[in-house]
């Protein structure tokens, strides 16, 4: 089986090496490379083609998410996980818009990190329960910086708005994101929906986060309009 390559991208060497010795008995992960810049890790991407990204965020010459702005457009196999000491709803909603697939704060524990590299590993998105919490609550509270992409329609959702909409508007919605969808737009709350479909409350916050944003929506109103505009629900 081939491992799951991992590029270490932090500006402190000894962050590195904590990394580094944390998944060396991880059966399948493999660390093949360090970058101590956003420069530098875009150059050892294109040269080492990793499975993931563990990235900083603030760094001398050119920030994380910077760097997985670019590399996330480019390497589009690559996952990207943001490892950062903030928990500002800025970095934190910037780290999503520029394509990164996790955010972790640096205190996190050792089964946290694993948990959340496996979960990119196979396709999903991993934030870690406060940092869930900020990316609903600033959705559900229209507060996102002012270039944030979560404030600029697709081509299709700009087609959505129109008088007469498209009959089959297709969203992408997962069969979970639907069940989420229906319950929240009938009142349920994040903890009420978590235990009707036997998930973890972090995970229903995800959920949502990622319905608002397909839907391009900020709020449980706008959302539970076009969920029935569209006949989503």
């Amino acid at each position: 089986m081939d491992k799951f390559k991992i590029l270490l991208v932090d500006d402190h060497s000894l962050v590195r090496d904590g990394i580094k010795s944390l998944l060396a008995d991880q059966v399948g992960l493999e660390v093949i490379g360090e970058a101590s810049d956003g420069e530098e890790a875009i150059q050892f991407t294109a040269e080492l083609n990793p499975d993931l990204l563990i990235c900083d965020i603030r760094m001398p010459n050119m920030t994380g998410i910077e760097a997985v702005s670019k590399l996330s457009k480019e390497f589009l196999a690559t996952k990207f996980i943001m490892l950062s000491m903030h928990d500002s709803e800025e970095y934190i909603l910037q780290s999503v818009q520029a394509g990164a697939h996790g955010y972790l704060l640096k205190d996190a524990g050792k089964e946290e990190f694993l948990k959340a590299i496996q979960t990119v590993k196979e396709g999903g998105k991993y934030y870690s329960g406060d940092v869930s919490s900020i990316l609903v609550n600033s959705l559900m509270g229209g507060s996102t910086p002012s270039n944030n992409i979560l404030d600029t329609p697709t081509k299709e959702e700009e087609v959505v708005f129109t008088d007469e909409p498209p009959v089959n508007v297709n969203f992408n919605l997962t069969k979970r994101e639907r069940q989420i969808l229906e319950k929240a737009v009938a009142g349920y709350s994040n903890k009420e929906i978590a235990e009707a479909l036997g998930i973890s409350k972090r995970t229903t916050e995800v959920h949502r986060f990622n319905l608002m944003k397909k839907l391009n929506v900020k709020n449980i109103l706008d959302l539970s309009n076009k969920a029935r505009k569209y006949g989503l629900i």
